[in-house]
């Protein structure tokens, strides 16, 4: 019969491996341990004489043998697994008492063929085997341990940078940048390893609210935006209504200037959402186009007329000219009236090039209207009168003067008297002037 002790039982088959029979180290010739009788009853050997395990109906002696012996591989392969996890220090050595137990029962109650007794003491080994690594058992419970508060420590360490970039993040207004940072900083708390439910609780607390006031902020930033982007569209979408009006317009200058009003309303109505800004811009820029391509179509036509008109008024204004200098200012009227009549019927002519035209105009209708209010000037009754009550009054305070320097005289006084004929010299001087401009008006 084999010696063979429970390591070496443990050492025949490791888990998983179903390809080394745990029970070789225990049979090697299966002949040695069992048989089967002619009548196909299967007997395996034990130190007290054989006992019949069953037998296998239909197969043949060899294959009723081999099928005993598996069953009893199977229990040695338990036994091997046992001794394993216990020596491995893998197994509570409490669940490895229980073990041994229903082993023990499990082996006295087989119906397999091997060595019986040499498995039957190699399961009453594993006890002492339980002992002997009780020690490696604490030893690597004490090492999982360590290894658990290590893991520990290193998820701390990462859930606490999470909660604090977290709540960096709660007051951030890059609102879809910080979203994204978020929803990447949710992902990583997710695979990061559980603590405690005290300290997981207490941080996801403050990684959650550092979310949630993010998300509230951001939610009410674009709540507000959106309120501001109705306002804007309703805005341009008023400016849009006027522009697609105004397209068809001929009235080129005023409506020019219009769109001009409507554009920096535009401008100064804010931006809008997006989408909706883009729509509205291209129906008023489609409306401007509209307008502004009819008028330069316009205008290219009027160029060709606006040329012939400019000719027309080049050579009227030659015309007009020759009116100056003004020697019968009733003549120069009546003529030029006369050509201010054909340059009123002359069109549009360009504005820069008529300026110029418009200045040489203006010279030779100010020299008229100059003489004109000069001429009124002098046939104007109420001034001739006032003239003429001037040139008495002068003549009335010299005779007066004269009369007050003779008396003085004749009373001999000639101070007084060289006074009053001075003052009578001075007003002689004054008709003088007096007398001029009445002759102008009596002239006329």
């Amino acid at each position: 019969m084999m010696d063979i002790n429970p390591t070496e039982v443990a050492q025949a088959v490791t888990p998983g491996d179903s390809n080394v029979s745990a029970a070789s180290a225990l049979i090697g010739d299966p002949s040695k341990f069992g048989r089967v009788d002619q009548d196909g009853t299967v007997y395996v050997l034990t130190p007290s004489g054989e006992k019949a395990v069953g037998s296998y109906p239909g197969k043949s002696s060899e294959e009723a043998l081999a099928y005993f012996v598996r069953k009893f591989e199977a229990v040695a392969s338990e036994v091997a697994l046992l001794a394993a996890r216990i020596k491995s220090g893998a197994m509570v050595p409490s669940d490895a008492s229980e073990a041994v137990v229903k082993l023990r029962d499990t082996v006295a109650n087989l119906n397999g063929v091997g060595d019986l007794a040499t498995l039957a003491a190699s399961v009453d080994q594993i006890p002492n085997l339980i002992e002997d690594h009780r020690a490696a058992y604490q030893e690597r419970k004490d090492i999982e341990s360590a290894v658990r508060e290590a893991k520990r420590a290193a998820s701390l360490i990462v859930k606490e940078k999470l909660v604090a970039e977290a709540e960096s993040l709660a007051l951030s207004e890059s609102w879809k940048a910080t979203s994204e940072r978020l929803k990447v900083l949710l992902d990583e708390w997710k695979a990061a390893p559980r603590l405690d439910k005290t300290t997981d609780t207490e941080l996801w607390k403050r990684f959650s609210s550092s979310r949630n006031k993010f998300d509230k902020r951001r939610r009410t930033h674009f709540a507000a935006l959106e309120s501001v982007q109705h306002e804007v569209a309703a805005k341009k979408e008023e400016i849009v209504k006027q522009a697609e009006a105004l397209a068809t317009s001929k009235e080129w200058l005023p409506t020019a200037h219009k769109f001009k009003e409507l554009m920096d309303a535009w401008k100064a109505s804010g931006r809008g959402k997006q989408n909706v800004d883009a729509k509205l811009w291209g129906r008023f820029k489609a409306a401007q186009d509209q307008f502004f391509a009819a008028k330069n179509s316009d205008l290219d036509k009027r160029q060709v007329t606006m040329a012939a008109n400019l000719a027309k008024r080049e050579e009227l204004i030659v015309k007009i000219e020759e009116i100056l200098p003004i020697t019968d200012l009733q003549s120069a009227k009546k003529n030029f009236r006369a050509l201010m009549e054909q340059w009123q019927k002359i069109g549009m002519t360009e504005r820069s090039k008529k300026a110029a035209l418009d200045t040489r105009l203006s010279r030779v209708e100010d020299e008229i209207h100059t003489l004109t209010e000069e001429q009124n000037r002098r046939t104007d009754p109420t001034a001739i009168a006032r003239a003429n009550d001037v040139v008495q009054g002068l003549v009335d305070a010299i005779a007066g003067y004269e009369a007050q320097a003779a008396k003085a005289e004749a009373a001999g006084n000639t101070s007084k008297a060289k006074t009053a004929r001075e003052a009578a010299e001075a007003r002689k001087v004054w008709l003088a002037e007096a007398q001029k401009g009445l002759a102008d008006f009596k002239s006329n």
